[in-house]
């Protein structure tokens, strides 16, 4: 599997984090072939990981629409998107810092 794009779709940043922990939606293309949107960027409490998209049931839980099979499928999904929202954020602060600067 490779993953071809990282596109992050919204970036949720100052006060739109404030009562969430969403911090990111994101969508990937696989194999230049295969895309997969509304993956999310979470923050937990221990570490900041990525959610597959996911549908509730009727009893109220939630399943994964779409979700990596092996450990290294995931591995490699998660490095990916994460290194996507790490740069984003920082293309963000940079953005934020310039215009306060001016």
């Amino acid at each position: 599997m490779t993953i071809t794009e990282v596109k992050i779709r919204k970036l949720f940043t100052g006060e739109e984090i404030k009562n969430d922990r969403v911090r990111a939606i994101v969508s990937v293309t696989i194999d230049g072939d295969f895309a997969v949107h509304e993956l999310k960027v979470i923050q937990g409490l221990e570490r900041i990981f990525v959610a597959m998209p996911n549908r509730q049931n009727h009893d109220g839980s939630y399943q994964d629409i779409v979700h990596p099979i092996g450990t290294e499928a995931r591995k490699q999904l998660e490095n990916a998107v994460l290194e996507a929202y790490w740069n984003a954020l920082e293309e963000e602060l940079e953005a934020a810092s310039a215009e306060v600067a001016k």
